[in-house]
């Protein structure tokens, strides 16, 4: 049974990796969807401003998840500037 329990634990953590500190899978997957009304790039402040209004996070939650976003190879940096989230409903779009 202990084994069993340790093994969910670990699934769990797993399932939460890459997620800045008090934060939730949720709080990533309405990020990503407010992310793609905006063509899946974020350059300027209006355009982090209305990811967090679309996705209900503040502004600083919103920059902790587009940089762990990038830590962990779910966006890319633009050479203009800003990141291009490349991960759930962004993948394989341009």
């Amino acid at each position: 049974m202990r084994a069993a329990a340790r093994l969910g634990v670990a699934l769990l953590v797993a399932g939460c990796a890459g997620l800045p500190e008090g934060l939730e899978p949720a709080d990533r997957e309405a990020f990503e969807v407010a992310a793609e009304t905006l063509d899946c790039r974020l350059v300027t402040v209006e355009d982090y401003d209305a990811v967090a209004f679309q996705a209900a996070l503040s502004r600083e939650e919103v920059l902790r998840l587009a940089g762990a976003a990038l830590g962990a190879g779910r966006a890319e940096r633009l050479p203009e500037g800003g990141i291009r989230i490349t991960a759930g409903p962004c993948a394989g779009k341009n």
